[in-house]
């Protein structure tokens, strides 16, 4: 029998909604401020996922430019009913202080590959936003409350709204708290099922971090408050398991197979520590992000679900009965020699689309116009693809002609604005030449560790290559000025630093995972282009 391997999708994959439709899976996945925004994945197995285009390709549907880092969208819900793809989703323009500035959309397709339609806003009322369809045809949005007032605990409960599919208007007078959580609090996440006699309310509880979990209550009805919440332990976490591999599962969605077995996608983290630190405080930190996982769920003789081999879940899940086997890669590794006119889908960018005012692809290379700095949350010309490994070489090749120490360009390890390193090409205005540099930016602050000691490129190389070694709870960068003879430079950085859990400790935005891209700056406004010749990533075995 085909085994489900925890996480099935490895690497930032937060927040999973995941539906059936005939005898294929699809599964939702958050972006937060990268572009473009939803990430979605089919299977017929639950174990071998196919990544699709993403639905929010255009401007139309999501502009972020501006948005704050771990802003942008926030666990869409993708629904199928009445023949077409429903998928609603929150863009989020505040995430610091008392306000949770917001506006949920929907749109539509008759096919998941779309074309998706226009977007209808819908409220702003919270966030995690789910749309029900319930049997007698009638819709609802289910949604996170906010509340900003400083009395008042800001996860205000769990909200029902009547949608009318004929008008696409929210009935906002129907609008009523169904679930107010349990003590743990931080109730978000929701999703509504109806299974027999009951409507089935899932949520998330206890803030995305170690206490995360997922309870599940239950109704009869929709009335306000009558949901009765499942007794004991909650459905699933990971709170009481410090030395599991798996953390953090909690908010995800359910899924009935077609002969009748049951599924549930979480969230969840995969916590490494530095050789110095208890297995149990600090947990660990999570470069790979919010990942996916896949357990199985069996319902009690009282009509409750329950996570097959306890709360804690398992790293290896039987696979369905009837699962069809579906083809996918070995691992993650790629290459890319920019051959394409236009990006893969592996590549984001950061809150604003691959266009001409930011380069162009194709005939075996990229072009990246410098704007920004890695800091900008408005015009940042870099393109980057998730860490899906702990360990993994990451190489490219680049053509850069700066005259000014304010135009850099090169490879980056890149969390958030305010996390990120890189080396890159730049200028030294004193010794009159192009350099080799190694930055980072931790926390906001930004250390040059070459300065007088920056790499001299000689005046007859046109290409320099670059390469960085990720080895789990550290990372070093390299150069060659051949691409056969490399020059490993001694610096090593703290992988730790690019983990939601790092910036946890300093600031409320920590949704998203480690990328590995590619990226100029020139942010004296001179547009200074850099070429990249290919992108090679390359996954290794842990030792």
């Amino acid at each position: 029998m085909m085994k489900i391997k925890n996480p099935v999708l490895p690497g930032f994959h937060a927040d999973p909604s995941m539906i059936r439709v005939g005898d294929t899976y699809y599964i939702a996945n958050s972006t937060f401020e990268w572009f473009p925004g939803v990430r979605l994945h089919e299977s017929k197995d639950l174990v071998h996922w196919k990544l699709l285009s993403s639905p929010l390709s255009t401007i139309t549907l999501l502009d972020m430019k501006g948005n704050p880092s771990s802003g942008g969208i926030w666990a869409p819900d993708l629904s199928f009913a009445d023949g077409k793809f429903w998928l609603v989703y929150t863009d989020v323009k505040v995430t610091e202080g008392a306000f949770k500035d917001m506006t949920n959309y929907l749109t539509t397709a008759e096919k998941i590959t779309g074309p998706w339609s226009e977007p209808v806003r819908l409220n702003g009322v919270g966030f995690d936003a789910s749309l029900f369809h319930d049997d007698d045809g009638r819709k609802y949005l289910v949604q996170q409350t906010w509340d900003h007032r400083e009395y008042r605990h800001p996860f205000h409960g769990i909200t029902l709204t009547e949608f009318n599919p004929v008008t696409m208007k929210m009935k906002p007078q129907t609008a009523r708290i169904i679930y107010a959580g349990t003590e743990v609090r931080l109730v978000e996440g929701p999703h509504l099922y109806k299974i027999k006699d009951y409507y089935y309310l899932f949520a998330a509880q206890g803030g995305t971090v170690w206490t995360h979990q997922e309870v599940v209550a239950r109704s009869r009805s929709l009335e306000a408050e009558d949901f009765i919440t499942e007794p004991g332990r909650p459905f699933i976490t990971n709170f009481d398991t410090p030395d599991f591999a798996l953390q953090k599962q909690g908010h995800g969605s359910l899924v009935e197979t077609p002969a009748g077995e049951w599924y549930y996608a979480s969230l969840v983290g995969r916590p490494w520590h530095h050789a110095n630190e208890s297995d149990w405080d600090p947990r660990g930190w999570c470069t790979l992000g919010r990942e996916t996982s896949i357990q199985q769920v069996t319902w009690d003789e009282q009509g409750w679900p329950r996570v097959v081999g306890g709360t804690g879940g398992q790293l290896e899940v039987d696979a369905p009965k009837d699962a069809i086997l579906t083809e996918s890669p070995i691992d993650n590794s790629r290459y890319d020699d920019f051959s394409q006119m236009s990006l893969d889908m592996e590549w984001s960018t950061l809150r604003i689309p691959f266009t001409e005012k930011m380069g162009h692809c194709g005939n075996g290379e990229l072009q990246l116009i410098g704007h920004g700095s890695l800091a900008s949350t408005m015009d940042t010309s870099l393109i980057a693809s998730r860490w899906q490994a702990f360990s993994f070489d990451a190489e490219t090749k680049v053509s850069f002609a700066p005259w000014s120490y304010q135009q850099m360009a090169g490879l980056t390890n890149f969390y958030n604005d305010k996390h990120w390193s890189w080396i890159f090409v730049t200028f030294d205005e004193d010794r009159k030449t192009r350099v080799i540099e190694i930055a980072e930016n931790n926390r906001g602050n930004y250390t040059s560790y070459l300065r007088d000691k920056a790499v001299v490129i000689s005046k007859d190389v046109e290409t320099v290559w670059f390469k960085t070694l990720v080895r789990k709870s550290y990372y070093q960068y390299a150069y060659s000025f051949d691409g056969n003879n490399w020059s490993l430079i001694d610096v090593k950085l703290d992988a730790a630093v690019l983990s939601d859990d790092y910036v946890l400790q300093s600031y409320g935005g920590f949704f998203t995972g480690a990328f590995v891209g590619l990226a100029a700056v020139d942010y004296a406004g001179y547009d200074t282009a850099a070429t990249f010749g290919y992108f090679s990533y390359k996954e290794l075995a842990e030792g």
